[in-house]
């Protein structure tokens, strides 16, 4: 990986297609929510030939490696050490649609962006873009659970956490 950068989000180009997967959820829309988000975190992924699988492209499990270090890179970059020190993440469920496969030599510019929040969980959006010609790869909707770093139990967030990660007001009980 090479740099990691904040951005202001910009509208997706395509947003009737983007994450919607033609469901709603019981709150919000995954287009509403996605409306929502306070900043789109950008990082710059260089693909390794540990990445590529016998099919001869990124293997499938190393997008949800890189959906865990992009999450990973935007919680360090926002967090304040207190809460670093306080607060882990785990996930609880993932969804990832590909799209089209990364090869050895490319460089990926993944983006992602937090969603709603309830009370045990923070909703995740990423999206694998090829920088070169800014294909869509794969995108992703995950949700992460905070837990406490001593006791390893889900923890509730300071209403400041919940500020800067979660981009829609609590949803309905868990």
């Amino acid at each position: 990986m090479s740099g990691w950068q904040m951005k202001n989000p910009e509208p997706h180009p395509h947003p009737e297609r983007h994450l919607n997967h033609g469901r709603l959820s019981p709150a919000w829309s995954i287009m509403e929510r996605m409306n929502q988000a306070a900043e789109v975190y950008e990082l710059e992924i260089a693909v390794e030939p540990s990445d590529i699988d016998q099919l001869g492209h990124v293997n499938n499990v190393t997008y949800i490696r890189w959906v865990q270090d992009a999450a990973t890179a935007h919680w360090t970059a926002r967090a304040t050490a207190e809460d670093q020190e306080r607060i882990l993440w785990v996930v609880v469920r993932h969804e990832i649609d590909y799209k089209q496969s990364a090869q050895l030599g490319d460089t990926i510019q993944a983006r992602t962006w937090v969603g709603s929040a309830t009370r045990a969980t923070f909703e995740r959006f990423t999206e694998f873009r090829r920088a070169a010609d800014g294909l869509l790869l794969a995108k992703a909707r995950t949700l992460w659970c905070p837990i406490d770093a001593q006791t390893h139990r889900p923890v509730r967030v300071s209403p400041a956490v919940r500020e800067v990660f979660s981009a829609a007001p609590v949803a309905a009980k868990d």
